[in-house]
């Protein structure tokens, strides 16, 4: 050690050694570096990637679009990826845990770990329609390719459709054509009038709504359980819990097919796309940039938020999952590494469904603007309609359907394991023997009862109010307080020299002004650009009365009331114990404890010498029980 910094043998020494043998035998390391930057990756790149982005970037400008996305993908998503990872390996703790650097601030640890237990109960819904679609996908004939007996009056056949069309073109339907001259004799023709609903529905989308979902015609009537989606939804947990049997040593292997499967199929998507009529058309108008629409406040407001929700900072999964790197790992790298390919992802997925959506609009003869649609409409509406013309289309369909299952598997992975980690890190002796093990099993069962509501008739509704307000306002949130507890009560160059420690070099001041003012403002921002963009929640054009979004209102505060709650909590148990006045108390609880820091003693000692080297004012560590209170 010399001028401050660290010795580069040191470090060098310390990762050789650690290749040997885990550094936290208690917890455990990944197997290699590879298996936890395809963690990353997996838990970043997501169904969001493939039915939200492309629809938000034709929406705001499409080609120029991806210059507000990269610039917010520097400003805000690459350095708050960064904190997190340099955070959770730093300590090699979960995301509670990690809060012996401030102890006051514990209670953002608790909010993403409620945040996380929500998304963990919702989000493998999504995974189950698509397993029910899968199954669907093996028939002889694709269940949706034709109106069924499961069909309403607006189901639409091809006929349908063109003679609705011609009778808006004031035409009338003569012989399998549409006749506009009124100089025929139409004595001589055979002519039809279709005297049905002029609002039509393709067989694809009357399959999920009538058939799959069997939906009630609101919120406030949820109806029975569909059991062949409960089926699904069990099987779905039971995917999750092999995934997850033996912690981190299988997850990781499993991340090599969750991570790379989906970009096999989407080249695979892509060639065929490119064969279609209309799918260049698609994609050119999916490139294109529209300049003029730069100068729109919500174009950089969509951009920031497309950037926080793709990465997913904040759930707690990027601190879990670096909680299991080895100390000398460079989280710098893996930061930008998984943030870019994250970013490049979105926008080939986007070439993948423009180029199907072209050739939608061409088959529909419609402006490709009224054909382009995300979320579940793009996933159980769109696609499966346009797979049902081509040739092959059980083979088209079943990996799509592959695919998106493999992408949510990656996101609800680390989000369970987030959950697991949690209560490993809080209770340690449910690590010994098969006690870990049966944690998952009871994580799964309890997450699978509370699920079944959404295998309901109506349960669309409420998972459309979980994705709206689980984890939206209540993210930006916590990371703004997440950013102020590390970066202004905690010290932003205090945690520069933690990650010196780590890395052997001291990362630039540009990450220190990024966490303490750029990220807080832009978090901030976006807050307030989502809150003053709020709509009633809605789906398939039904809006939501308002005690439903009161009811999401509340699933927001639930995990941001975390943060008081908690910080109150042990305030008051320590008041008692405490001589200093209240001031000084929360001082006292805004100090590292001396349990924090590294897990092994010589990185806690080169730590101790680095303090001293770049003489900045040491927080005193605590050293009562305070940190010892499983709060």
């Amino acid at each position: 050690m010399s001028n401050g910094k660290l010795d580069k043998s040191s470090v060098m020494t310390n990762e050789s050694d650690s290749t040997l043998e885990e550094e936290n035998a208690e917890r455990g390391n990944w197997s290699n570096k590879l298996d936890f930057v395809l963690s990353c990756l997996s838990y970043a790149v997501g169904l969001g990637n493939v039915w939200r982005f492309p629809y938000v970037c034709y929406r705001n400008g499409a080609g120029a679009f991806l210059i507000p996305f990269v610039i917010m993908l520097f400003i805000t998503g690459i350095p708050l990826v960064f904190m997190e990872l340099s955070l959770g390996q730093y300590a090699s703790s979960g995301i509670v845990m990690v809060w012996r650097a401030s102890p006051i601030f514990k209670g953002v640890g608790w909010a993403m770990f409620v945040v996380s237990v929500f998304i963990c109960i919702y989000y493998n819904m999504i995974i189950a329609y698509t397993l029910y679609y899968l199954f669907a996908s093996l028939a002889a004939n694709l269940p949706w390719a034709e109106c069924g007996e499961w069909a309403t009056e607006a189901c639409s056949t091809e006929m349908k459709f063109k003679m609705l069309k011609c009778q808006r073109t004031n035409g009338t339907w003569c012989d399998d054509q549409c006749v506009n001259s009124t100089a025929l004799d139409f004595s001589t023709m055979n002519c039809t009038f279709y005297n049905g609903t002029d609002k039509l529905k393709s067989p694809s989308d009357d399959y999920f709504h009538q058939s799959v979902l069997d939906i009630t015609e609101g919120i406030h009537s949820l109806g029975d359980i569909k059991w062949e989606l409960a089926g699904c939804l069990l099987l779905a947990w039971v995917l999750v819990c092999i995934c997850l049997a033996k912690g981190i040593k299988t997850s990781g292997k499993a991340v090599y097919f969750t991570a790379f499967f989906p970009y096999v199929v989407l080249l695979i998507l892509l060639i065929r796309g490119l064969t279609l009529p209309g799918s260049l058309k698609g994609i050119v108008y999916y490139v294109t940039p529209q300049w003029d629409k730069l100068a729109r406040a919500q174009v950089w407001g969509d951009a920031a938020v497309q950037i926080f929700f793709s990465l997913s900072p904040c759930w707690g999964g990027l601190i879990t999952l670096a909680s299991y790197n080895k100390f000398n790992n460079n989280s710098k790298m893996d930061a930008i590494i998984v943030s870019v390919l994250d970013s490049v992802t979105s926008v080939f997925a986007g070439l993948v469904i423009f180029s199907i959506i072209g050739y939608m609009a061409e088959v529909l003869e419609q402006p490709i603007d009224k054909v382009a649609t995300e979320g579940a409409g793009l996933a159980f509406v769109a696609y499966p309609d346009v797979v049902t013309k081509l040739p092959l289309s059980q083979l088209w369909s079943v990996l799509f359907f592959a695919m998106l299952i493999t992408l949510g598997l990656g996101t609800q992975i680390s989000t369970v394991t987030t959950v697991h980690t949690t209560l490993l890190d809080q209770f340690p002796h449910l690590r010994k023997g098969h006690r870990k093990t049966l944690l998952l099993i009871v994580i799964a069962i309890f997450c699978f009862l509370i699920g079944l509501i959404f295998c309901s008739q109506g349960g669309m509704y409420m998972l459309q109010l979980f994705d709206n307000y689980a984890a939206t306002y209540s993210l930006l949130f916590i990371g703004m307080v997440e950013c102020i507890g590390i970066s202004w009560v905690y010290g932003a160059d205090r945690f520069l020299t933690d990650i010196e420690l780590m890395l052997g070099t001291r990362p630039s001041n540009i990450w220190k002004y990024s966490w303490k003012f750029v990220a807080p403002i832009a978090l901030l921002g976006i807050l307030l650009f989502t809150a003053i963009d709020f709509s009633p929640t809605e789906y398939n054009n039904e809006k939501f009365p308002g005690w439903a979004d009161g009811l999401g209102c509340l699933i927001t505060i639930a995990s941001i009331m975390m943060i008081p709650i908690v910080a109150v909590y042990m305030v008051l148990r320590r008041r008692s114990q405490f001589s200093g006045s209240f001031i000084e108390l929360i001082k006292h609880l805004s100090k590292p404890t001396e349990k924090w820091g590294p897990y092994k003693k010589d990185h806690r000692a080169q730590r101790q010498r680095m303090d001293d080297s770049y003489n900045y004012e040491s927080q005193i560590p605590l050293k009562d029980h305070t940190d010892s209170q499983k709060v």
